[in-house]
């Protein structure tokens, strides 16, 4: 009895470890609602508004976006212009591709090469790596980005930042639509 019991209280942490350890999957969200349609969302005027969190919780970026959005066909432009809490601006503008099954590609002046991503269900999930401007240097981080349609007008993000693997931080993103 004290083997079973001191085999059992062993695996739990190492159990509990592993699942620490597994990230979320794409299609675990194909069954909820409301069902996301990146077309149909982002198009139109949405304000956004964030915070960047590094590795501690600490909030050391406040922002709002205006995303002014329209589809042709297949074909998406996001255009994204930000104020952060200091007064400083920044443009982006996102040009998305809808693919079969789901799947988008977009590209921006400040990403390398091309993000990918699909939509499952109220979920869009998508990697890119963001040429991200800090103190008067250029440098690569890299964005595991999910956003979630919680009703048709508004959509939480939250997208963890790395470098090397290693997590600087989090942005949190609301989106609501006009």
């Amino acid at each position: 009895m004290k083997r079973r019991l001191l085999l059992a209280s062993a695996a739990v942490p190492g159990s509990l470890l592993l699942g620490a350890c597994a990230s979320q999957q794409i299609d675990s969200y194909a069954q909820d609602k409301p069902l996301l349609d990146l077309r149909q969302y982002f198009n139109g005027t949405l304000d956004a508004y964030g915070v960047f969190t590094d590795r501690s919780g600490t909030v050391v970026k406040r922002f709002t976006v205006v995303m002014a959005c329209s589809w042709n066909g297949d074909e998406g432009l996001l255009d994204e212009d930000f104020l952060y809490a200091d007064g400083s601006t920044q443009k982006r503008i996102w040009r998305l591709r809808r693919l079969a099954d789901g799947r988008y590609s977009g590209r921006a002046d400040d990403v390398v090469g091309e993000a990918l991503g699909q939509t499952r269900g109220n979920t869009f999930q998508w990697n890119y790596t963001l040429n991200l401007p800090v103190n008067g240097w250029v440098v690569e981080v890299q964005f595991d980005d999910w956003m979630y349609l919680m009703t048709d007008k508004v959509m939480l993000n939250k997208a963890t930042m790395s470098k090397f693997g290693l997590r600087l931080g989090e942005v949190t993103l609301s989106f609501v639509k006009r």
